[in-house]
């Protein structure tokens, strides 16, 4: 991979591969299809060491380890002052009872962390990019108040800059000196350039990814499909790097480096008792981050989250059920581990209980971006 940044390789989230298969044949097959043999895994290993929510224990100072449930800003809290250096700066914020006063406080807490337009605001409890969006301006958070659920908690960030957007997956057994990164997703936002003549449904019809995936762009553009961009404008479809939204996932493991290796490493040991998850970045290029530098963490995700290189559409389904073997044994691995040492066993009822509460929010949470 070249040393620039990754949206600009090629108009759209193709990565400059065009002659590669657009679309995997299973990254958009219905959910229930896909995972059905990560959950008798799951089953299986439940019963190898008698419980369903052993990986609930991996990282024991998130609830749920981060199955569901847990919350961006706890997560953020937690941190040391070596990982606070590396995460982009955020406040947390709880809405209100009833309306009124919400841009008033954000805005005090945004200036009490320093923080200024423009910000990217997002649910404190939420997956899969439901209800980020990308606020420019105090009329636009308003809004986006004025939508959030009453009493409830979000985080307003900093926006950062870098085209670069990655997920970089992180394990450390119990008492290891070292941890070590297992997967690298490079995302690629889904990306046209205007000709000053072509209506921006046009410009997704000519691209192959896009195109693959243009029941998911239209519905989310609307009107502004028809839109004609000028001559070298580009147009970023879809702020939340999301491949079910239209992103496109590179495996990017050839950037692992000792180098990379020992920055994460370093601020993952500085979240107490973090074991097991996925660090969400943007970077500003290849060759910094292969050097451990040039790049700012947006989320820290633990047991619920997804070694994301499997969505590469050049990923065979053999691999990417290996990977997600892999990835969910070591949670149990570790969760067994932990349990050795005495952690509280995290019931079954109090995870459903969770990802009850977490789905119902998130049905209240205004659209993405």
């Amino acid at each position: 991979m070249s040393d620039v940044s990754p949206a600009s390789s090629v108009s759209a989230g193709s990565a400059g591969r065009r002659d590669a298969s657009p679309v995997s044949f299973f990254e958009f097959w219905p959910g229930f299809i896909f995972y059905a043999p990560v959950a008798l895994f799951w089953l299986f290993q439940s019963i190898r060491h008698r419980s369903v929510t052993l990986p609930a224990l991996t990282n024991p100072r998130i609830e749920a380890g981060g199955i569901c449930g847990e919350s961006k800003n706890d997560i953020l809290d937690l941190c040391g002052p070596e990982a606070r250096r590396w995460i982009a700066p955020y406040v947390g914020i709880t809405t209100p009872a009833h309306h009124g006063g919400d841009l008033a406080m954000a805005e005090a807490a945004m200036r009490q962390a320093g923080l200024a337009y423009p910000v990217v605001a997002k649910p404190d409890m939420s997956c899969n990019g439901a209800g980020v969006r990308l606020v420019e301006n105090d009329a636009a958070l308003a809004a986006y108040l004025a939508e959030f659920p009453r009493a409830t908690r979000l985080q307003i960030q900093a926006l950062v800059p870098h085209e670069g957007e990655a997920g970089l997956f992180y394990i450390r057994d119990p008492g290891a000196a070292r941890g070590r990164i297992t997967s690298i997703t490079l995302k690629y936002a889904p990306v046209v350039i205007g000709d000053g003549r072509s209506r921006i449904r046009d410009l997704i019809g000519v691209d192959a990814r896009l195109n693959a995936v243009a029941d998911l762009l239209l519905a989310k553009l609307g009107a502004g499909a028809a839109r004609i961009p000028e001559a070298g404008e580009r147009v970023r479809l879809v702020f939340v790097g999301n491949h079910c939204r239209g992103s496109t996932f590179k495996d990017g493991r050839h950037l692992i480096t000792p180098e990379l290796t020992d920055r994460i490493d370093r601020i993952a040991r500085d979240i107490p008792d973090f074991h097991f998850g996925r660090f969400d970045l943007r970077y500003t290029s290849a060759n910094a981050l292969r050097r451990g530098e040039g790049f700012s963490i947006i989320e820290v995700n633990g047991a619920g989250s997804e070694a994301t290189h499997i969505w590469d559409p050049q990923t065979t389904i053999r691999e990417a059920y290996r990977a997600q073997f892999f990835h969910y044994g070591a949670a149990f691995r570790i969760g067994a581990a932990m349990r050795a040492q005495g952690v509280p066993r995290y019931g079954t009822l109090r995870l459903l209980r969770a990802w009850r509460r977490q789905k119902a929010l998130m049905a209240l949470y205004p659209t993405n971006d």
